[in-house]
């Protein structure tokens, strides 16, 4: 008996451990390599500069900024406080980063800022603004790049991606993808 439960454990181990994942790595990278892969972006060095799946860090004000990261876009631990709104950490830093909002957007009302702006993810690598946010970002970066109003806002419909099916999730943006373009009409 202790002999079947040893084979038994051994082939289980085996096929569980090595097989199964090695099967469905093929069939992941045969059908959808791209995205089995990372979904990973390139530059023209043939260089990785970012993933469409994980949030980047944008302070530069010529640039569309991302939503807070509580983990600093670190993918290695994502994760995020879970805070009740109530909570005194949440409110302070809720607070800190209105006051960044207003040094990097002076004159602008708060009233009309989207709360993705000044709120993080459940993950902390949230890649994705809505349309909104993006939009509320337009008069810091039409100041900073010389670029006309119109010509960002066609830039922001073109990379907004409209919820799942028309109906699951949000209408959103993908900031690497957006700053990407940006910065090929700015150089």
């Amino acid at each position: 008996m202790f002999k079947t439960i040893v084979r038994t454990s051994l082939l289980l181990m085996i096929v569980c451990g090595l097989v199964y994942p090695l099967v469905v790595t093929g069939i992941a990278n045969l059908t959808m390599p791209y995205q089995s892969q990372g979904s990973l972006i390139y530059n023209d060095k043939n260089e990785v500069i970012g993933s469409e799946l994980i949030g980047q860090p944008f302070t530069s004000p010529g640039y569309f900024h991302s939503r807070v990261s509580s983990i600093n876009y670190d993918a290695s631990a994502s994760g995020s406080n879970n805070y009740a709104p109530s909570n005194k950490d949440m409110i302070a830093r809720t607070k800190k980063s209105i006051d960044e909002w207003q040094k990097r957007n002076p004159g602008q009302s708060l009233d009309q800022l989207p709360s993705d702006l000044i709120t993080n993810s459940g993950s902390g690598l949230d890649p994705d603004i809505t349309p909104k946010a993006a939009l509320a970002q337009l008069p810091r970066i039409k100041s900073t790049t010389g670029l006309p109003e119109d010509q960002l806002k066609h830039l922001i419909q073109k990379h907004t991606q409209r919820k799942e099916l028309g109906l699951f999730g949000e209408d959103r943006v993908n900031v690497l993808q957006l700053n990407l373009e940006l910065a090929g009409l700015i150089q």
